[in-house]
């Protein structure tokens, strides 16, 4: 028998109180226990028990491209396309709420290469896949995030990101909005602008490497972009992606996540912003998380925060 704590409470939109469960697997292939969530109610930490990704493919840049699942002719992408999202058929939640986005057909490509007219066909499918999943009435929050590099853990070189769609707002969205975030438009943490958005260091990140993409004006989602905004965030992008990997002559292994709104309405004042972290404190050295910081829960990091802002800055295109 699984054994199974508490897990975080909360109210869905049907006025029903949400607590641990275990998921039903209705992904074929994946066993009834699959998703079995537990919340360790000393230290309010959540954990999804996904045993069945274990078995998940590992392609890395080594793979010859015919074994890609996502190149066009594979397995996910049977067809010819420019942008592609299908649910993930390894999914650590279950009831088809994990997906996964296909950049591109080009498989060595990065958010660089596809330049903005192809990261703004990015944007509009985050945006739409984030509306039809946000109308379900078991979805409260949805994630967008990307794994690049196989050091932080992506399995599959083909450029692509995933959405995750929880049925509870994660403890670390919901604080940030609890706690009002907004931009912080410091000049010595500056790293660029592109008219309705702006790149910055953060004041006290927990990686080497961490930059923090948010429109000027308050939105609150990837839906409430217009078209300029869009386009700038576009631009925004593809310049950070090309100073990043200009940092240290290669591309780095980052991660990347977006923060918006939950779609259950939950802060109505919620400002959206993008995340992108690398673990890289020099050129092809990792900054791991040590005993200290994990059993203390405060980090100490090697680099400073202004001198990473100033050494981006310097890397216009």
């Amino acid at each position: 028998m699984t054994t199974r704590h508490q897990g975080p409470s909360s109210i869905s939109r049907s006025g029903q109180k949400r607590g641990a469960r275990r998921f039903a697997g209705n992904n074929a292939g994946v066993p009834s226990n699959a998703g079995d969530f537990r919340h360790d109610p000393f230290t309010n930490s959540s954990v999804h028990i996904v045993g069945h990704r274990q078995t998940r493919p590992t392609l890395t840049k080594a793979s010859p491209t015919t074994d890609c699942p996502f190149c066009p002719g594979g397995l996910e992408a049977p067809e010819l396309y420019e942008t592609r999202w299908f649910p993930n058929r390894w999914p650590a939640m279950p009831d088809d709420r994990c997906e996964v986005v296909l950049y591109t057909p080009a498989h060595d490509a990065t958010i660089a290469d596809l330049g903005s007219s192809g990261v703004r066909r990015v944007i509009d499918l985050w945006s739409d896949r984030t509306a039809i999943l946000g109308k379900r009435n078991d979805v409260d929050y949805v994630l967008v995030f990307e794994n690049r590099g196989s050091e932080v853990g992506a399995t599959i070189s083909h450029p692509h990101c995933q959405i995750y769609a929880y049925d509870h707002v994660p403890v670390r969205p919901r604080t940030m909005f609890a706690n009002n975030w907004q931009p912080d438009f410091a000049p010595d943490r500056l790293v660029a602008t592109h008219s309705s958005w702006t790149t910055f260091v953060p004041f006290a990140p927990a990686f080497p490497i961490a930059l923090t993409l948010a429109p000027t004006t308050r939105r609150a989602n990837l839906l409430s972009l217009d078209d300029r905004e869009r386009d700038d965030l576009a631009d925004a992008l593809v310049d950070t992606f090309r100073r990043l990997d200009r940092l240290y002559g290669t591309p780095l292994p980052t991660m990347m996540w977006i923060n918006q709104q939950p779609t259950n309405g939950e802060f109505d004042d919620a400002w959206m912003n993008i995340e992108i972290v690398s673990p890289w404190r020099a050129q092809g050295l990792a900054r791991y998380i040590a005993a200290a910081e994990i059993g203390g829960g405060e980090y100490f990091l090697p680099v400073v925060p202004e001198e990473v802002a100033s050494s981006l800055r310097n890397l216009a295109s």
